[in-house]
């Protein structure tokens, strides 16, 4: 269904699930690949994204899609590299012998720590605000 026509022009609207449906009709081996927002999607607010940085995560990445996981992120935090991947495939990073290459790989990368979010992948994960604990008053 057009989204706006014109005298000249007609704009269609495609929702993510029309683009798949047709890519897999077509018989393109990208159908079902996983949204890939921009690797500045993976820097905390305020954080200077460089070239190095930028090529920093998306080399871990590679090297996370080289050990057979689909969907994932890695979350830059200075020193440390935040990896989101859904709970479910989360044992297989903890399979003996990947641990360590994971771990291995990304200090070469120039991470100090590997730390795995153990609450799993999720879109925008960065924008989430801790939450801020009551303090109790004196005597109260």
């Amino acid at each position: 269904m057009p989204l706006l026509t014109t005298a000249s022009v007609t704009c269609w609207w495609f929702s993510k699930d029309d683009i798949r449906a047709g890519s897999r009709a077509l018989g393109l081996s990208t159908w079902d690949r996983p949204a890939s927002p921009c690797l500045s999607s993976r820097f905390p607010y305020g954080t200077r994204i460089t070239a190095e940085r930028l090529a920093q995560v998306a080399a871990a990445e590679r090297f996370l899609r080289a050990q057979g996981l689909r969907e994932l992120r890695v979350r830059h935090h200075e020193h440390t590299a935040r990896l989101e991947v859904p709970v479910a495939d989360m044992p297989r990073l903890l399979v003996p012998g990947v641990r360590e290459a994971v771990v291995q790989e990304l200090k070469r990368l120039g991470f100090a720590y590997v730390a795995l979010d153990l609450q799993g992948f999720r879109s925008g994960s960065l924008n989430e605000t801790p939450a801020v604990p009551e303090t109790r008053r004196a005597g109260g």
